[in-house]
C-alpha cells in the first residue's frame, strides 16, 4: 500500500466504473465566486444507483448535484447547475456562507 494514495483519484473511479458498464455521470466545479468548499476542477463522480466519489462541494449542494446526476446519466443530456446568493435555493441547499458554485454534470461512456 506504500505509495498509493487513501483515496482514489474520482476520475480514476470514473474510468473503473465506465469498464465495469455502470452508467456514469462526473460533476466538474466550472466557476466559483466568493466563499466556496472546493475548487475549481473538483469532480464528483456518480453511477446510475446513486453511489458517488469525490466532492464537489458539501452539504446538500453535493445531494442536489447527485440527484441531477441520475437525470443526466438517464437521458444523456448534460447540465450546468448553479447554486448562490443570488438564488433562492442558497440557504436551502447549504451556501449560506455568501459564495456561488457552478458545476457541469455530464454523462460518461
Amino acid at each position: 500500500m506504500l505509495g498509493q494514495p487513501l483515496y482514489p483519484d474520482p476520475l480514476s473511479v470514473a474510468q473503473e466504473w465506465c469498464a465495469n458498464g455502470r452508467g456514469v455521470a462526473i460533476a466538474t466545479v466550472i466557476e466559483t465566486w466568493g466563499s466556496a468548499p472546493r475548487p475549481v476542477g473538483s469532480h464528483l463522480v456518480i453511477d446510475a444507483d446513486g453511489n458517488f466519489h469525490g466532492s464537489v462541494s458539501g452539504g446538500c449542494v453535493e445531494g442536489a448535484v447527485i440527484a441531477e446526476a441520475a437525470e443526466v446519466i438517464a437521458s444523456g443530456t448534460a447540465r450546468i447547475l448553479e447554486f448562490g446568493v443570488a438564488d433562492e435555493t442558497a440557504w436551502r441547499v447549504g451556501l449560506s456562507c455568501g459564495g456561488r458554485i457552478r458545476i457541469y454534470v455530464e454523462r460518461l461512456g
